[in-house]
């Protein structure tokens, strides 16, 4: 595997940045996830708008045009050989000192990996999973906007941990008002008298690539979609519920906080989603 980093390709086990960098000591930076399919990276040009527009929020300059930091891309996927995999693309706010003024640090560091994900068992794809509600509660949007999608994703960790500790992959995070938000590392989706409803980035969710893509295939096979305010009693009460997002794609939910989704099992809407999605 080799890693770009400004410029350079490095072998996996000489990649490194500087102790001194603010990503490492403030997580001050953004990032992307990417999809490779069959040889294309998946929807590059969305993914790299958002990046640019997280970077434009907490005022970090890319050192490199949307067309270079395009090319750089697609030339690590090359130089890597990869017909599919994931991309993780970083803009840290490069080296600077042990203070937190981030004018101390004068050129961003760009890291390009090119590697595989698997976020959840195959065998989860075809029987959903089981899921929690946090006690953790989402960051507010006028603390950190979800749609900064930045280095700082201890908020997330803190509620996967949670899951984890219950028997559970998954957790949905709700935000300070009660709505559900997301979850630690996905949307969320359900379906309800054969619509789509989905927490919008106002209740604490990301913008996510795959969650706009499934809206898209859902108003193309004739489902109404839209974003709107969801509570627990929403989800309990749900025909189906899957979440979406570049690494996990499309997942079912069966059960959440003990609750059955559904009958249990997969629902025929989200497998007609996840076959058009496919």
């Amino acid at each position: 595997m080799k890693v770009y980093i400004n410029g350079d390709f490095f072998e996996k086990e000489n990649a490194k940045i500087s102790v001194f960098d603010h990503g490492l000591l403030y997580g001050d930076g953004i990032f992307e996830g990417i999809r490779i399919y069959n040889g294309k990276i998946f929807k590059l040009k969305e993914h790299l708008e958002r990046l640019y527009k997280s970077a434009k929020a907490i005022m970090l300059t890319v050192p490199l045009s949307f067309k270079e930091l395009e090319k750089a891309v697609q030339d690590t996927v090359h130089i890597n050989k990869k017909g599919n995999g994931y991309i993780r693309l970083v803009i840290t706010r490069g080296n600077g000192t042990l203070g937190i003024d981030p004018t101390n640090c004068k050129n961003a560091t760009v890291i390009i990996i090119v590697d595989d994900i698997q976020l959840y068992p195959k065998k989860h794809y075809q029987k959903g999973i089981k899921i929690i509600t946090a006690s953790v509660r989402r960051i507010s949007p006028d603390s950190l906007d979800p749609r900064i999608k930045s280095l700082n994703y201890l908020n997330n960790i803190m509620a996967k941990m949670e899951a984890e500790n219950a028997g559970c992959l998954e957790a949905v995070m709700l935000n300070k008002e009660g709505f559900v938000a997301e979850c630690t590392g996905d949307n969320i989706f359900i379906v309800k008298n054969k619509c789509l409803l989905t927490p919008s980035g106002s209740k604490g969710a990301l913008d996510g690539i795959t969650k706009n893509t499934v809206m898209h295939v859902s108003k193309k096979i004739g489902l109404p979609a839209q974003e709107s305010e969801l509570t627990q009693y929403d989800l309990y009460t749900a025909d189906e519920c899957f979440l979406t997002g570049t690494g996990a794609e499309i997942i079912p939910v069966i059960q959440i906080d003990g609750r059955a989704i559904g009958n249990e099992k997969p629902g025929p809407i989200t497998q007609k989603l996840t076959a058009e999605f496919n």
